[in-house]
């Protein structure tokens, strides 16, 4: 089984996160509460591509025993076209996109350096406002076959998010620091803070 799971598994390049709940589990449509997250990944991302492809085809593979020994012509998919799908959507264009959901909590990290074994070093992620939608990230994904009520295809398992840079807030939402860097507010900014009770 080991073999399989190496072949269905893929780390992606760097990735933008959007619609992210890898915190706190949400239910979608009424749905099992899971860990979720979109990722979208660039066009020009040509070996992330090729990575996520070569493990759909060995998903489906695997899917053959669940499907009566053959992969069904509606397959399903996860990898969708931006572009097309979400053509309103300016975070979307130029990109792929496609859903990852966990029924357990992903680890959330980021690097913090190498060890003296020149491998990278991580710290565990515990505040959820690090980790939004809009910042990017690397992911480790793992593609299934699933059969559900006649819908047979290829499904994305969230598996780990190393985060790697920040980006603009998706979904509306805009940083403090965006929001209220021109206002004036009456502080004293010199570091004398008197107790707001007194």
């Amino acid at each position: 089984m080991a073999i399989d799971n190496q072949t269905t598994k893929v780390i992606t390049g760097k990735v933008r996160l959007s619609y992210t709940h890898i915190f706190e589990p949400q239910s979608i449509d009424g749905g099992d509460e899971k860990y979720s997250t979109a990722i979208l990944i660039p066009k020009t991302d040509k070996e992330t591509l090729r990575k996520i492809k070569a493990a759909v085809d060995a998903a489906k593979e695997l899917g053959k025993s669940k499907w009566g020994g053959k992969i069904p012509a509606n397959c399903k998919t996860p990898l969708r076209d931006g572009d097309e799908e979400r053509p309103d959507d300016e975070a979307y264009a130029g990109h792929y996109f496609l859903n990852a959901t966990s029924k357990n909590k992903p680890g959330i990290a980021k690097p913090v350096g190498k060890g003296t074994d020149g491998k990278t070093k991580f710290q565990e992620i515990t505040d959820s406002t690090e980790v939004y939608s809009g910042c990017y990230a690397k992911v480790s994904l793992n593609f299934f076959p699933f059969d559900a009520k006649g819908n047979r295809g290829v499904a994305v398992g969230l598996n780990n998010v190393v985060k790697v840079q920040d980006g603009e807030f998706l979904g509306g939402r805009s940083s403090v620091n965006e929001e209220f860097a021109d206002e004036d507010f009456d502080i004293d900014m010199d570091g004398d803070e008197e107790d707001f009770l007194n």
